[in-house]
């Protein structure tokens, strides 16, 4: 439960245990019942409606939203995972595969984050090593080669900070990841299912198509990060969410992205199949599109004015 959350839970153990007396005692408490639930849907509607980028950052946490493996599970099918880069290692943070998506062969790639301890741990809680970044390029390198379309999920705090990553080329390694995906001759579409953060989510997010799930975030760097570079304490977080616009609807509107998805109200661990059914449509949709053209230049053409297009320019005379 998340702190705004409070009060939506106090409610709902009310309704709870009026229903346990209920059935316990023979008593009809249907109308108090009644009350106390639409009392409870009213306050659900107005906290989820008026969400802060905090508030939203939480939620885009959350340790029960559903992760790269689930959305594979709900929308592909004869999925197979690829693994190793085939220079050092595999790596347990990045998920990459071949599988079918309504008959159509696709590569798919997406961070995985862990669930219990040992998963988090062995997932690295989602942040990728260089030898991650390599294999999703060497995956994505694959799908050009086939002709088949990749499609990305993105949810990560960040790339992996460590010496052992730096000691092998971990900034080389997003790099390279940048600049071979914006050449790359095969559609991408990518979604923002969690967290986007900074040069982690970006190596596997240059794109045709840019969603993000309703209650999602995308950044440069994390909240606390930038509160404690900007106000020296991390405890401002929530102040440098409002200031760097990382919401789905803030970068919308500064057209980053291309679609925002629903969730339902609470975010998309209240109801898996909604969320997935979701970005099936707009999966299909952009495939759909994709598939009327067949100039691979094109694609990289309009890919790079996609990306050349961002952003306020001024010039001196």
């Amino acid at each position: 439960m998340l702190d705004f959350e409070k009060p939506i839970t106090d409610l709902e153990n009310k309704i709870n245990e009026l229903r346990s007396v209920e059935n316990d005692g023979h008593l009809n408490l249907v109308d108090e019942i009644n009350v106390l639930q639409q009392k409870c849907n009213k306050l659900i509607a107005e906290i989820y409606n008026d969400l802060s980028p905090w508030q939203i950052t939480q939620i885009a946490r959350h340790p029960n939203r559903p992760y790269t493996k689930d959305y594979i599970e709900e929308i592909f099918t004869d999925f197979y995972e690829l693994h190793g880069d085939r220079q050092f290692s595999d790596d347990h943070a990045m998920i990459t595969g071949v599988g079918r998506f309504k008959g159509t062969s696709v590569a798919v790639i997406g961070h995985q984050k862990g669930r219990d301890t040992n998963d988090k741990i062995y997932r690295n809680f989602g942040m990728v090593r260089p030898e991650g970044f390599r294999k999703s390029l060497r995956v994505m390198k694959l799908a050009e080669k086939f002709n088949m379309p990749i499609i990305t999920f993105i949810d990560t705090p960040g790339a992996y900070p460590g010496i052992d990553a730096e000691s092998r080329g971990q900034s080389e390694a997003i790099a390279t990841n940048l600049l071979e995906m914006s050449d790359l001759k095969v559609p991408i579409l990518s979604y923002v299912i969690g967290e986007g953060g900074s040069g982690g989510a970006l190596a596997i997010g240059v794109c045709d198509n840019l969603s993000m799930l309703e209650y999602s975030i995308y950044s440069v760097i994390s909240p606390e990060g930038c509160a404690s570079i900007l106000y020296k304490n991390a405890e401002f977080a929530s102040n440098a969410a409002e200031a760097m616009k990382i919401t789905a609807n803030d970068l919308r509107k500064l057209n980053l992205i291309d679609e925002i998805i629903s969730e339902p109200l609470g975010g998309a661990h209240h109801n898996w199949q909604f969320v997935a059914d979701n970005i099936k449509k707009i999966i299909s949709k952009y495939l759909s599109h994709y598939a009327k053209q067949k100039s691979d230049t094109k694609i990289v053409n309009e890919r790079y004015e996609k990306f050349r297009n961002i952003g306020n320019f001024t010039s001196k005379n």
